[in-house]
């Protein structure tokens, strides 16, 4: 019987320089068509790798296969570009966002990303943004090639019996919806805040120096030590207030104060040039006080009263919950396992009943935090594998299988027709 090893590798676009140390000359590991991977880029692209596997950076035969995996995304975008296959500066900004936020959930806090990076945010956006961009090119070149591929039902079936005894069983599964809500600050807590913050611009505007009051009051972890120097930037990075604000002001122009979802903030435009403006700003966070929190919960267990009386869940979820990414399709999380669940919101579903909905819960997202009531629309035991009950499972790992398979073929050829010169 044949074997099969099915790795989903989930891997991060930005590679930090944990390296403490290069040599003087960077040595050229590689080239492809025009691009060029240095050594010191591979060795960094080891050490990451390592690191996010929990394995031995010396292990006899990583550095080929990471060597192999860069030469093989170069590749890949060399045919984008032969392609002609183009990303816009807002996906390359809004994707540089996700991928810093993504790592600030998974090291703890923007000031574990500085240091791991050894710069400030506003610099790793900018030094990332072309190696986002090649980035996404890759990942639309491999998307057009891979959308029309597909399996039969006679494929799936082979598939399962060639490989059902070494497939893994399915873990226990629960479809989850959620209502997603965020504390507001009460009143009292905005008032006291704009006032501090009117007291710091009057004093800015009186002569004092705007990087001393940066260093000392801002809330940005990113730009306070820096002065609240957030470094030159194109339109699209900032949120609409913040942007709308410092491309209206002139040079050296110091804004009132101004309100986003981040808090309260004073904006001085430095620099301009053309479409990108160098700023500087001082954040004060508003904070939420216990009676934010409670009105949330008492909102929640209001709707949950609703819904136990024969309301829609589904339908309160796109009229109330703050979910963003779920509300539209009335706050569904889709179908997951524990392991893929954060531990407080672990703790809070594994003992729920199918159909039960939960009392409000405290939930941590990012560097926020929000509160929310559980739907546990359906639980699914743990079991072997079948083809009668999980077909769908089995017909996405047989694609993922001849996606791989014809990704190879393809790299292959183009091992023939684009320039590789490997010299180490």
């Amino acid at each position: 019987m044949k074997n099969v090893r099915i790795v989903i590798l989930q891997a991060l676009l930005l590679v930090p320089a944990v390296l403490t140390a290069q040599t003087l000359i960077d040595r050229t590991a590689a080239i492809v068509d025009k691009e060029v991977i240095t050594e010191s880029e591979l060795n960094e692209r080891v050490t990451f790798m390592a690191m996010q596997n929990r394995i031995d950076p010396n292990q006899p035969g990583l550095r080929a296969q990471v060597l192999d995996g860069m030469i093989s995304e170069k590749l890949i975008l060399a045919q984008a570009r032969i392609d002609s296959i183009e990303v816009s500066d807002e996906e390359v900004a809004n994707a540089l966002e996700q991928r810093i936020a993504d790592f600030i959930r998974q090291v703890g806090s923007e000031k574990r990303v500085e240091e791991i990076y050894g710069k400030p945010i506003g610099r790793i956006k900018r030094e990332y943004r072309d190696e986002i961009r090649n980035q996404l090119l890759v990942q639309r070149e491999r998307q057009q090639r891979e959308s029309s591929i597909t399996v039969s039902r006679r494929e799936v079936e082979e598939f399962f019996t060639a490989y059902k005894d070494s497939l893994p069983q399915v873990p226990e599964e629960y479809e989850l919806s959620h209502i997603y809500m965020v504390p507001k600050p009460d009143t009292s807590m905005e008032t006291k805040t704009r006032k501090f913050m009117q007291a710091i611009l009057d004093s800015i505007r009186a002569g004092g120096d705007f990087a001393d009051f940066a260093r000392r009051y801002s809330t940005d972890p990113g730009s306070a030590a820096g002065g609240g120097d957030l470094g030159w930037e194109k339109r699209g990075v900032f949120v609409r207030e913040f942007e709308e604000t410092a491309f209206a002001l002139k040079e050296g122009d110091i804004s009132g104060i101004i309100k986003t979802q981040f808090g309260f903030h004073i904006i001085q435009l430095m620099g301009r040039r053309g479409e990108s403006v160098r700023t500087r700003h001082i954040l004060m966070k508003i904070d939420k006080g216990p009676a934010s929190d409670s009105a949330v919960i008492e909102t929640l267990k209001a709707l949950k009263d609703r819904i136990l009386k024969g309301e829609s869940f589904s339908e309160l979820a796109k009229q109330f919950s703050e979910d963003e990414d779920t509300k539209s399709t009335g706050g569904d999380l889709g179908t997951l396992t524990i392991d893929q669940l954060q531990p407080d919101f672990a703790q809070q579903v594994k003992d729920m009943k199918e159909g039960e909905i939960s009392d409000p819960h405290r939930t941590v997202v990012g560097s926020s935090y929000g509160f929310h009531i559980v739907w546990m629309r359906k639980k699914t035991p743990a079991h072997i594998i079948n083809i009668q009950n999980d077909f769908r499972r089995i017909e996405q790992l047989a694609l993922y299988i001849k996606r791989n398979r014809l990704h190879a073929e393809w790299l292959d050829q183009l091992r023939k027709n684009i320039y590789v010169d490997i010299r180490i």
